[in-house]
């Protein structure tokens, strides 16, 4: 095996590897915390451009549609069958 090619005994690899999953999960835990929004910022945030779906009619056209194919309804309080004819 690569381990014992390059001299490392069991216990160290072991050290080694805890060591790196622990670097690793603190890494992801710091990640989240730098999600707060500041109030200054919110302002930016709140314009038009920077909503996901910029254009709120076609939206609601493609949530038809989608529904209306699927033949499902509820996911974007729409009512009615899959015909498209609520």
């Amino acid at each position: 095996m690569l381990i014992y090619n390059i001299g490392m005994s069991e216990a160290v690899l072991g050290r080694c590897l805890k060591f790196l999953a622990l670097t690793l999960c603190l890494g992801l835990l710091q990640a989240c915390t730098a999600l707060e929004v500041k109030p200054w910022q919110r302002g930016t945030l709140s314009k038009p451009e920077m909503a996901g779906t910029p254009d709120s009619i076609e939206a609601k056209m493609r949530d038809h549609v989608f529904y209306s194919k699927e033949g499902s309804s509820g996911g974007a309080s729409a009512g009615g069958g899959g015909c498209g004819c609520n």
